[in-house]
């Protein structure tokens, strides 16, 4: 297996305090994306400072208060990443929050590089788009919160996929390192979730590898909250083993202000998506509404 350490971060390694992840543009050793992963014991709060990111509130399991602007915005958040999708709030760079959570609870912060200023907001929970991709063992779910929504960003781009066991998602392998009519310079974060078995942890695999101008190679199996970094690239599959659903927070953002997400397929497998036609969606899904 190979673990790369420039672009696979296992779980724990980069949190400190009351943080379990805490992945900047720096640490991953490019410009735009980031990912922090906030976990608050009953009555905590945690205080952040945006600078010069945006960044979303992104309950990952259980509710919270944010603060910003002499404002609160209740978040009721979701039993877990499974189990729902949640409402959550766009706070833009330059701005101070408190995330306090009376019972409890994870919290994704996905960010990026900001360029422009905008209102600090809450959506709710109807405002994400639920998308189910592929069929047969290519099934999958997408959940879409601050892409093809009509939320506003910057430049930051976040959905979520969930791939029942046995199922392969971001496959086709595909990539989106160069601006062009069908393709968009755009760093991604992968942050995982895989259910567990009865007698332990399950487990995923993830590929990413490089074209002969910019190679790059990882291939890792990976556990509850990894994280994989994209920086160019083909990307995918994403393989969930058989018995353990798996889960990642895709978090994008590039130099392009459309707020668009444009990729391309490798071509050795492109043809796959034709044999979708002829295939139902996996009834497992959608895992939730």
């Amino acid at each position: 297996m190979n673990t790369n350490p420039d672009i696979y971060i296992p779980a724990g390694e980069s949190g400190h305090d009351q943080f379990e992840a805490d992945v900047t543009p720096e640490r991953a050793g490019w410009t735009w994306s980031g990912i922090k992963v906030v976990k608050l014991d009953a009555g905590a709060s945690q205080e952040l400072q945006t600078g010069d990111d945006e960044v979303l509130v992104l309950p990952l399991q259980g509710g919270c208060t944010v603060e910003v602007d002499g404002q609160s915005h209740e978040l009721a958040g979701r039993e877990g990443v499974f189990k729902g999708v949640t409402d959550f709030v766009y706070v833009p760079r330059n701005k101070s929050l408190i995330i306090t959570s009376a019972a409890g609870g994870r919290f994704a912060i996905p960010t990026s590089k900001a360029t422009s200023d905008l209102p600090v907001a809450r959506y709710g929970k109807d405002q994400v788009r639920t998308d189910l991709r592929g069929a047969g063992d290519c099934s999958r779910q997408v959940n879409n919160y601050a892409l093809n929504n009509g939320v506003p960003t910057s430049h930051l781009l976040v959905c979520e996929v969930l791939t029942p066991g046995g199922n392969w998602s971001s496959y086709p392998a595909h990539k989106h390192e160069e601006f062009s009519d069908v393709e968009r310079e755009l760093e991604e974060v992968y942050y995982f979730e895989v259910t567990a078995g009865p007698d332990g942890p399950g487990f995923a695999l993830h590929r990413t590898y490089g074209t002969p101008e910019r190679p790059i190679d990882l291939l890792a199996e990976v556990h509850d909250r990894d994280i994989a970094l994209v920086p160019h690239g083909w990307h995918g599959p994403c393989v969930a083993a058989p018995g353990y659903d798996l889960y990642y927070l895709n978090v994008m953002a590039g130099p392009a202000e459309d707020q668009v997400w444009l990729a391309i397929d490798d071509p050795q497998h492109h043809w796959i998506r034709s044999t979708w036609d002829e295939q139902d969606i996996d009834p497992r899904l959608p895992f939730t509404n």
